[in-house]
């Protein structure tokens, strides 16, 4: 009976102990102590610091089993997996290092031995390689480990081959620790001829251990210098080696992955897994691309368990992002191929624990946690995938038929925009279609996104942000009382936080000037900005005096210190100057935002009931952003009675009160809100819309107070409601489970947005009655418009209901279209059977349709394979221009076969693939049937003629 792979991995690890090496647990997947890797994608991450010179261990020689993931980033296998045998994006590295003490001979010498004598591999079919030199690194060549291969195995010369410095010299980075490497490569071919393949990229002579020999440090100018402490790190593929040893020609035939196809089938009900591999003929036939699908799954759902288990989270960047493409794809196989079309992924999870449970304890501990961000991830992407699927596919037909088989940058763009599709996802649903993605069109709507996205984002000052408050407090509380009372004060400067050349924090106190194009931080003795807190932003505005200006950018507070990041722009600064404060005018319309955020509060609790907490909220100049707990979506009914309650109080221009209060006694306030989980000092400041606070305090159980907004906050507000001037609410979204936000702007924003939305519902309702042409143009213009601006909710369902009743109509309009083009092509039909040309057997139709849509005719197509037993079909259609400017218009092709003429060879997508080119066009398809468009009609006859000649040459 054979090892299993528990036994092999065990064996390694016993091997090396025996021979003095300490075991060290693998680290985690989960880099999070080295932001220059996504993953740990080797064994010798974890000891990066000894072969740089940086730490130390207890031990000088080491083993283990490291685990492993190369998906994103310099090393990237996401894409391959499924598609071979023996690529993973997760997997096991066996190693064994020594630091400064053994060095080639016990290296090559102890792997020989693992590998024949302990598993008992076959020495003829092993080759070793070694650094033949490179003159142009002024690198000569590794004699050393040529002639210890020789001396401690008996290789023969044909066995021992050198290799160039892509193969052979591994070097950690630009500059630092590098030296030649020496693997060892098994022959899989039957007849042991296969010592040409080594390093050639062969399936049948591949590399199962590397050993690296670390012997130089290489400077900036790329000189190497020998280091004094000589080291070995060597890495063998886990699951590789078990393939070899457990005789199987896959790694997905070991035991690493058969438990996990059982549960997979058990889970899933798919047909049995058979390990076939695309024909490479075209498309992949269904039970091969039911066999990637198995890879796949298997695969990723290992790299998700370990990753999640080590701490990594799914999320929209970073290695949170691989981690969700890769969950993605794995789902969208699973709903193509394997016809899951609810989550499931996530009952693989258990399946892994158990396999690899024993090795990797950390797994088990964390088994409910991983079980439950995969199942959350499935069900969020399941409720797009069906759409974006079905997107992918229009996508797809206009590729083949208007777009020379490529996928517009457009569609991949908003496959992963609207319905999270990665692009790498659509790549390979494309390919899978013989088609290509328009990258650079999709990279332009991406950059674009991002633009707009940084744009959108909150202001950073960068440089200042590991500030803390114990650096900058004993400098003394800054009185900041007048930010309710004006924007300009004059004060003190007290102290100024400024970088050194290593972009480090210093503070200073002393008589040395700032001087112009300096950022810096200034803490002074009093202000009238406020620094950022509790939800609103801090202010911006402008420090002056004589000849100084500088331009404030972001306010900060810490503790009850307030610091001014920004940069002088003109003059000097001191430490005991009196400067001129001054608030830019953005503050009065934060203002206003704050005091809407109070009233939408409010109004919520008024419409959806008492349970509404706030979770969170941001206020600015340009919007007030406010999260709340609520199980579900707020209603446009709800939208607009919460717009009615907020407009309502800014008509009755209610006063705004504040004031500081004992907190016990605040507390009393019947109706009074605070923020859930927030601690608060022993006297705080509260905030009520027509209420005075005094009478609040005098008699705090009036039941009439729940009428009012009333809260604690120490942010900036109007004085009277009707300075808010007008509300609107333009987004409503989930934010996590039971969270939702709302987004609103206020005054002159309000308006233009309101006005702008009431224009859309027009043009939308204007809509009814024009040509279908006109109607998808003027809905494609509507929509965009929509994008581009803030339009309130409300008006958004308006437009939307005007759009759905343009869209009905269209439909009726393009039913009646169709049953016309079905009788259209059904008289066509009916001439073409009568006495259609038979050669050997079968009917070939070869003619041209009526201008139908592609669906009639494939339609038609099918009705003539029905009723003959075999036939040859090819349908071309001549498109007339839309507009003048459009030319002679376009061609579209359609062919198709009976299988009995696939079987003798004769396939509809080689057919077009022929003729389109006459037509200056292209196209393919599935042996079935298959589709092409073309640009010059005027050659359709041609190409039907040749259409003809090539399928009578071949029957």
């Amino acid at each position: 009976m054979s090892k299993t792979a528990a036994e092999i991995r065990q064996e390694f690890i016993d091997f090396f102990k025996e021979r003095a090496h300490s075991y060290v647990p693998s680290s985690p997947v989960v880099p999070h102590d080295d932001p220059t890797l996504l993953f740990t994608n080797a064994g010798m991450n974890q000891f990066k610091d000894v072969f740089l010179g940086t730490g130390t261990r207890p031990y000088a020689r080491a083993a283990n089993s490291q685990k492993c993931i190369r998906a994103g980033g310099k090393h990237n296998d996401l894409d391959d997996v499924g598609h071979d045998t023996y690529h993973h994006t997760f997997f096991e590295m066996l190693g064994n290092w020594s630091f400064g003490d053994y060095f080639k001979r016990d290296a090559i010498a102890w792997a020989w031995e693992l590998l024949t004598e302990r598993w008992g591999l076959d020495p003829s079919r092993l080759h070793a390689t070694y650094f033949g030199g490179d003159p142009t690194q002024g690198l000569e060549p590794d004699l050393e480990a040529r002639d210890l291969w020789k001396e401690l195995t008996g290789l023969p010369d044909e066995q021992i081959h050198p290799g160039d410095a892509t193969d052979n010299f591994w070097e950690m980075g630009e500059s630092g620790p590098c030296g030649p490497c020496s693997e060892i490569h098994i022959d899989l071919t039957a007849d042991k001829t296969g010592a040409r393949l080594v390093n050639a990229g062969s399936d049948q002579v591949i590399e199962i251990w590397n050993l690296v020999f670390i012997q130089f440090n290489r400077r900036p100018d790329k000189t190497l210098d020998p280091l004094p402490a000589k080291h070995v790190d060597t890495g063998m593929g886990f699951e590789r080696i078990a393939a070899v040893i457990q005789g199987k020609r896959s790694n997905y035939d070991t035991d690493v992955f058969t438990p996990l196809f059982a549960e997979i089938q058990q889970v899933t009900g798919a047909p049995a897994y058979t390990g076939s591999l695309e024909s490479g003929s075209g498309t992949a036939s269904e039970q091969e691309m039911v066999d990637i699908s198995y890879r796949v799954i298997a695969d990723h759902i290992r790299t998700l368990t370990f990753a999640l288990s080590d701490g990594a989270y799914p999320d929209k960047d970073g290695r949170g992002y691989v981690l969700r493409r890769i969950l993605r794809r794995a789902v969208r196989y699973g709903w193509q191929y394997l016809r899951m079309h609810e989550p499931f992924l996530y009952k693989l999870v258990p399946a892994v624990v158990k396999t690899m449970g024993a090795a990797f304890p950390e797994l088990r501990a964390k088994l409910g946690r991983v079980i439950e961000v995969v199942e959350q991830e499935e069900r969020s992407f399941s409720k797009t995938l069906g759409r974006g699927i079905a997107l992918f596919e229009e996508a797809a037909d206009v590729a083949r038929t208007q777009h020379h088989n490529e996928i517009r940058g457009e569609d991949a763009f908003k496959l992963h925009d609207t319905y999270g599709f990665p692009i790498d996802l659509t790549q390979i649903m494309a390919e899978e279609r013989e088609l290509r993605v328009d990258l650079g069109e999709y990279e332009r709507l991406m950059e674009e996104a991002r633009e707009r996205a940084r744009h959108g984002g909150a202001v950073q000052v960068s440089g200042f942000a590991a500030l803390q408050a114990d650096l900058v407090t004993p400098f003394g509380p800054t009185d900041d009382s007048q930010k309710y009372e004006t924007r300009e004060v004059d004060g003190t400067v007290r102290a100024m936080v400024l970088l050194d050349q290593t972009g480090g924090i210093v503070i200073r106190d002393d008589d040395q000037p700032i001087l112009p194009g300096h950022d810096a931080g200034l803490i002074v003795d009093r202000t009238s900005f406020y620094g950022e807190q509790g939800g609103q932003v801090g202010d911006k505005g402008v420090i002056g005096g004589d000849g100084i200006r500088f331009d404030v950018e972001r306010t900060r507070r810490f503790g009850d210190t307030v610091v001014h990041f920004g940069t002088l722009v003109q003059g000097e600064i001191r430490v005991g100057q009196t400067i001129r404060m001054t608030v830019d005018e953005h503050r009065e319309v934060t203002k206003q935002n704050h005091t809407a955020t109070h009233l939408l509060n409010w109004a919520l609790r008024e419409t959806l009931g008492n349970h509404i907490e706030q979770r969170g909220s941001l206020v600015d100049s340009e919007r007030t952003r406010f999260d709340f707990s609520h199980p579900m979506a707020v209603s446009v009914d709800e939208i607009a009675k919460i717009e009615s309650l907020v407009h309502a109080e800014i008509q009755k221009a209610a006063p705004v009160y504040a004031q500081d209060a004992p907190q016990q006694d605040a507390m009393k306030i019947n109706g009074l809100r605070a923020v859930f989980g927030e601690k608060y000092p022993e006297r705080v400041r509260v905030v009520s819309i027509g209420a005075a606070v005094d009478e609040l305090l005098a008699n705090p159980e009036k039941p009439e107070w729940r009428r009012h907004s009333i809260e604690f906050c120490g942010g900036t507000h109007v004085t009277n409601t009707e300075e808010i001037g007008h509300f609107a609410i333009t987004v409503e979204e989930a934010v996590a489970k039971g969270i939702r936000r709302i987004v609103g702007v206020t005054g002159g924003a309000a308006q233009l947005m309101e006005q702008i939305g009431e224009a859309l519902v027009q043009q939308a309702e204007s809509l009814k009655g024009v040509t279908p042409e006109e109607a998808a143009d003027g809905i494609q213009a509507v929509q965009g418009a929509i994008q581009q601006s803030d339009v309130p909710l409300r008006h958004r369902a308006r437009i939307q209901e005007a759009i759905a009743a343009v869209q009905r109509t269209l439909k009726q309009a393009r039913k009646a279209d169709a049953q016309d083009a079905v009788e259209l092509v059904k008289t066509r039909l009916d001439a073409l059977l009568d006495e259609p040309p038979v050669i050997n057997g079968t009917s070939v139709i070869v003619a041209e349709m009526p201008n139908v849509p592609a669906e009639q005719l494939k339609h038609g197509a099918d009705i003539i394979k029905q009723k003959r037993e075999s036939a040859a079909i090819l349908f071309g259609v001549h498109v007339p221009a839309e507009d003048e400017d459009g030319g002679s218009g376009k061609v579209v092709l359609l062919a198709a076969m009976t299988d009995d003429l696939i079987r003798r060879g004769v396939k509809a997508g080689d057919l077009v693939k022929h003729v389109a080119p006459i037509v200056k066009g292209g196209g393919g398809g599935p042996p079935t049937m298959a589709q092409a468009g073309g640009k010059e009609p005027e050659k359709l006859v041609e190409a039907l003629e040749a259409g003809l000649s090539w399928i009578s040459e071949r029957l």
